[in-house]
């Protein structure tokens, strides 16, 4: 019988395993479930991320956005004095950082695969063994 304490912390996860491959890449292995979940759910605040920082950099570089507009009405009954070109970089640094954010909530979810899934052709290195 082995000691409780002695067990890694991975193996005290029985429902996820971690694997390496020569690259350095970590896929976690999960259930079909699991894998489901995360793989819709990262895709879908990606996109969300994604569209919703384009608009906020549309806001940012168009002089006619209702968007753009509303915030300012906003800091001006807040009492705020902000120069317009202030808000414009703001909004559209905002608008980068909310897309880099769902590039890397992406890049998060494609680490899982379930089980029995292989691994993509190009990381296996079966393809160069060909002529």
């Amino acid at each position: 019988m082995t000691d409780p304490k002695s067990r890694r912390a991975d193996e005290s996860e029985p429902n996820a395993s971690e694997t390496t491959d020569g690259s350095g890449r970590r896929d976690v292995v999960v259930p079909m479930r699991l894998y489901k979940t995360v793989t819709v759910f990262s895709t879908l605040i990606a996109v969300v991320c994604v569209v919703l920082g384009f608009v906020l950099l549309d806001a940012a570089t168009l002089q006619v956005s209702p968007l753009r507009d509303a915030l300012l009405a906003v800091f001006s009954a807040v009492g705020v004095a902000v120069d317009e070109s202030v808000v414009n970089a703001l909004v559209a640094l905002f608008g980068l950082a909310i897309i880099g954010f769902g590039a890397g909530v992406y890049v998060l979810g494609t680490r899982f695969r379930a089980r029995g899934m292989g691994k993509s052709q190009e990381d296996s290195g079966e393809g160069s063994n060909n002529g």
